[in-house]
C-alpha cells in the first residue's frame, strides 16, 4: 500500500507471481511477453495508467513499465483496496487455500494452479479495507539482503580453513610417498593429493562446519573463492599448480602486453608464504607478490 501520489517504475525480469513462480496461461505469446502483460495487468488493477517503454541497455529484458497517473479519484481508495485484495485472493494457489473450505477452478482462466472459491466472497468483506491483510503469512524481503557467499567471513577464519585444507592435501602426498617403495624425486614441487569435499569436511571440526553451513555453498564456496590456492573440479579439491595455467594470448596488442607485464601486485603469494617448496613460479612470472617489497 502506498500513497495516492505514488508513482512506480518496474523492469520485469524473473517470472514470479504473488505466491511463487509465474505459470503460463497462453501458448500464443512468448513467456516474456505474457509476463509483461501480467505485470501491466497488476498495475491496471492497482489503479494506474500503465505505460510501456524500452530501455537502451545491453539486456534482452529491457522493457519497462511505468505508472504515473491513477485511474480513480482519491475518494475511491477504499473501493480500490477491496479490488486489489480480491485480485490477489483470486490468484492464490491451491496449496495455500484452507482445506476446510469448498474450492473450485475457474474454467475460463486457463490455469491449473489457481483456485477460486465457489460461491464465496473474499473474507472480511464488511471490515475496514485499510486494516485488512492482503496476503496472510506474506513476509517481504529485507531491505538489505545478507551476503552469504563466504565473502564476509572473518579473514582470519578463512585463512585458517585454507591453511588446514592445504596442509591436509600436502600431508596426504607425504603419507602416500611413505608407503611407496619406489624412489621419490625430491626436486619436484609438491602439488599434494586430491580429496573429495566429503573427505575434506571430515577433517574439519564441528564449529567450523557449522559456520560454513550458514553460507551458500558452504565449504565448496570458500575453497572456490580461494582460487589462488585451490581448484575444485567435479567435487574434488586440488592444490592449484600455476605452472599449468594457460598463458595469456600472444596476439594481444603491444600496449596491452606491456601493461600486463607491468601489472601491479597487490596481494602476497600464498605459496611463497606457506608452501613447503615455495611458489612453483619464479617471482617475475607469478601474478602475486613474493614478499612485501613487491607489493604496490
Amino acid at each position: 500500500r502506498s500513497s495516492y501520489s505514488c508513482c512506480y517504475f518496474v523492469l520485469p525480469c524473473c517470472f514470479f507471481d504473488f505466491h511463487g513462480k509465474y505459470s503460463r496461461r497462453q501458448s500464443k505469446k512468448t513467456q516474456y511477453r505474457e509476463y509483461l502483460d501480467f505485470v501491466s495487468e497488476v498495475g491496471f488493477v492497482c489503479g494506474f495508467h500503465v505505460e510501456e517503454d524500452c530501455l537502451r541497455i545491453p539486456s534482452t529484458k529491457r522493457v519497462c513499465l511505468i505508472g504515473k497517473n491513477r485511474t480513480y479519484s482519491p475518494v475511491q481508495c477504499a473501493v480500490m483496496d477491496k479490488q486489489i485484495a480480491q485480485y490477489i485472493h483470486d490468484r492464490q494457489p491451491c496449496a495455500l487455500v484452507s482445506h476446510d473450505r469448498r474450492t473450485g477452478f475457474n474454467p475460463n482462466d486457463g490455469s491449473d494452479n489457481v483456485c477460486k472459491e465457489a460461491g464465496t466472497e473474499f473474507p472480511g468483506e464488511e471490515t475496514d479495507s485499510a486494516g485488512r491483510v492482503w496476503m496472510p503469512g506474506f513476509q517481504p524481503r529485507e531491505k538489505e539482503e545478507q551476503v552469504r557467499n563466504c565473502a564476509t567471513l572473518p579473514r582470519d577464519f578463512v585463512d585458517d580453513v585454507v591453511l588446514r585444507v592445504a596442509n591436509l592435501l600436502l600431508n596426504a602426498t607425504q603419507e602416500k610417498s611413505c608407503h611407496n617403495t619406489d624412489s621419490v624425486n625430491t626436486n619436484t614441487w609438491n602439488q599434494g593429493e586430491s580429496l573429495s569435499l566429503k573427505e575434506v569436511a571430515e577433517h574439519l571440526n564441528k564449529e567450523t562446519l557449522k559456520r560454513l553451513k550458514s553460507e551458500y555453498g558452504g565449504l565448496q564456496t570458500l575453497l572456490k573463492n580461494s582460487h589462488q590456492v585451490f581448484e575444485v573440479l567435479n567435487g574434488r579439491v586440488h592444490i592449484r599448480d600455476w605452472r599449468k595455467e594457460k598463458p595469456s594470448r600472444k596476439n594481444k596488442p603491444e600496449v596491452k602486453r606491456r601493461l600486463s607485464a607491468e601489472a601491479f601486485k597487490t596481494r602476497l603469494c600464498w605459496f611463497f608464504l606457506h608452501h613447503p617448496d615455495g611458489c612453483s613460479l619464479p617471482s617475475e612470472s607469478c601474478p602475486y607478490a613474493h614478499g612485501t617489497e613487491e607489493l604496490r
